[in-house]
């Protein structure tokens, strides 16, 4: 494993940026493309975009002529505390997901394991250009992981929301906790912009609205909600109306997964201003439902992208951005072709999914300063550039180049907040070794807590014997509906 890159090797903070040469892809309101442009960064802001720009004379320049400067990627929803299972689930799907981390072994993650989790998903986030990226993390079983956590998150260059969940105790307990409060007044005090947080937790649908008081604390503390909508077998209509009806959907919430929702559900979203963070890889791939960017374009509902968790899929929103154009267009030739027609003109197009991996994230978020390069906004920009691959030339379609041709080993340089975070296609200032180690330590902790033959079985774990987690995943509540499977196909709600 390499060496960090000294910060030595990079500019130091305070001193001006000169990203000179690149395609710029501003991905303002104007969509802007700069074939030839600079972008110069002054202290944590964009000060000018533009050709030829005036270098002041203490600046630091990068070369990116050939390849592409664009803001940085925000991951709206990513488990962070479990990326030391890196693929253990690859064949896993959604079932088996909420057997091993609800049902059975959730509660095997130590505080240690959490920080060993984020510390490596933080870095995995740079490393792809993702410069914000939501902490989705549901396995805040004690405050003492909430801090572990969070310690991981302000460890690393990148900026980061906290978004405090527990799939362990219902929300309307744990929100209603002394302690939880008191951490997260303590940890928005002094930590600046570079740390937000929300509250993560799911309705189930139980016509008594438990999570009402959840909504409430939301409410008294001033933090957005994030939750899993629309997920078969989890989550259905019945909580978006419940939402909708007792006042609790705002502009700020965020509808994850949102792929198995009538159009009432859709409208009542649309009509109130959320967005909705899809997540192609695992809709495809676990059997939430399918990834309903068709639906959300139709009803205007903003979208933004994310990756969900790597315990089976990749850390970056270029796969975002591939499979979700994917998905849209094999739903659409499907569709045509159900009906005798041909599609010659597709919908999606990469420019789009390229604004919901950047401006779309910025969205949810509430944060116009981010996802975008112009004068005032926040520094946290991307330069993809690799010479020593024949896959960087001829760009001919910035877009499509970004969307379907680049990877995250074409990521030359990431700057977040005015800072260098990577550059020449190094971390800065990364000791991965000692990540290394802390993720050896965890799974040494679980490997040794299941015992090497739940171990071996977990990588296709088979399901209780009352099946009772078809119909409720879970479980700090005994309600249980089997509407949450409701048949909705690609083409519509089904009834």
């Amino acid at each position: 494993m390499s060496d960090p890159v000294p910060a030595a090797a990079t500019p130091q903070p305070g001193r001006p940026l000169l990203l000179r040469g690149g395609c710029v892809l501003t991905m303002d309101d104007a969509h802007r493309v700069l074939p030839a442009g600079d972008v110069l960064v002054v202290d944590d802001r964009i000060a000018a975009v533009g050709p030829r720009l005036e270098a002041p004379p203490d600046a630091f320049e990068i070369d990116a002529a050939g390849g592409i400067v664009m803001p940085g990627m925000i991951d709206t929803h990513r488990h962070m505390w479990q990326t030391a299972m890196r693929g253990y689930g690859a064949d896993w799907t959604l079932t088996q997901y909420f057997v091993w981390y609800y049902l059975e072994h959730g509660r095997a993650f130590r505080p240690e394991d959490v920080h060993a989790g984020n510390l490596l998903s933080a870095w995995e986030s740079l490393e792809a250009g993702v410069t914000t990226t939501v902490d989705w993390s549901h396995g805040l079983q004690t405050v003492d992981h909430a801090e572990a956590a969070a310690d991981a998150l302000q460890a690393v260059p990148g900026r980061f929301v906290l978004a405090y969940g527990n799939i362990h105790a219902g929300p309307w307990e744990w929100t209603a906790d002394p302690a939880v409060r008191a951490f997260l007044e303590r940890r928005r005090t002094g930590a600046g912009d570079l740390l937000g947080f929300q509250l993560a937790f799911d309705v189930t649908g139980d016509p008594a609205f438990p999570e009402r008081a959840a909504f409430e604390a939301a409410r008294e503390l001033g933090l957005p909600v994030t939750t899993h909508a629309g997920v078969w077998g989890a989550t259905n209509d019945d909580g978006i109306r419940l939402m909708h009806e007792h006042g609790f959907m705002t502009p700020e919430t965020v509808y994850v997964h949102a792929a198995t929702l009538s159009t009432d559900s859709y409208h009542r979203i649309a009509a109130t201003g959320g967005t909705a963070s899809v997540s192609t890889e695992s809709e495809q791939s676990a059997g939430q439902g399918y990834p309903p960017t068709w639906q959300l374009r139709r009803h205007r509902i903003p979208v933004a992208l994310s990756m969900d968790t790597s315990v089976w899929w990749s850390g970056d929103l270029f796969s975002a951005m591939r499979t979700t154009l994917g998905a849209d267009r094999s739903r659409e030739h499907l569709e045509a072709h159900t009906n005798g027609e041909t599609v010659t003109h597709v919908h999606l197009r990469a420019e789009q999914v390229v604004d919901w991996a950047t401006r779309g994230g910025a969205r949810a978020l509430g944060r116009d300063d981010l996802g975008r390069l112009e004068v005032g906004a926040k520094a946290d920009v991307v330069v993809l550039k690799n010479d020593a691959s024949p896959v960087s030339f001829p760009l001919l379609n910035p877009y499509g180049h970004v969307a379907f041709q680049a990877q995250r080993a074409d990521v030359h340089t990431v700057v977040v907040d005015g800072r260098v975070v990577k550059h020449d296609h190094r971390l800065v200032g990364a000791d991965l070794p000692a990540v290394r180690r802390l993720a050896d330590a965890t799974i040494e902790h679980l490997r040794s807590t299941l015992g090497e033959e739940a171990w071996a079985a977990g990588m296709n774990p088979e399901l209780p014997g009352d099946d009772e987690v078809l119909d409720n995943p879970y479980q700090y509540t005994d309600y249980k509906s089997d509407r949450t499977r409701r048949a909705h196909t690609p083409f519509g709600d089904g009834g």
